[in-house]
């Protein structure tokens, strides 16, 4: 599967920004989705993760309540809803698929992706 990220660009704290993720290339409700970020001189962390049911999720500590990940199947597509942005989320945001047989399941390590887009540049600046 290919994907490809888009939705980047620079905003000033407080605002929101959507990031996409469009897929090709395979049965796209087979696949978790998962969003990392990597800031400057950083190692990539993870973001969020969604199953191919679209409904099992997972997040990290600092973006719970301020980001919110969900999938439209029919247009292999996940989005990533950013609000309340602050300067520490600026980084390049990936997102990352890998076929699970179980649709329920969410993946939370880089390493249980076989897939990454080419990234995003997310910038928060006042």
């Amino acid at each position: 599967v290919q994907l490809q990220a888009s939705g980047g660009g620079l905003v000033q704290p407080g605002n929101s920004l959507t990031l996409s993720c469009a897929a090709s290339g395979g049965t796209f409700r087979r696949y978790v989705v998962g969003w990392f970020r990597q800031a400057a001189g950083k190692e990539r962390e993870f973001v969020a993760a969604i199953a191919g049911n679209g409904v099992n999720k997972d997040s990290a500590d600092s973006v719970k309540g301020r980001f919110t990940i969900s999938r439209d199947n029919a247009k292999n597509t996940v989005y990533l809803q950013m609000s309340s942005l602050k300067p520490e989320d600026t980084a390049i945001y990936f997102c990352a698929a890998s076929w699970r047989i179980h649709s329920n399941v969410v993946l939370t390590t880089t390493g249980g992706y076989d897939y990454w887009g080419q990234g995003t540049q997310v910038t928060v600046s006042s």
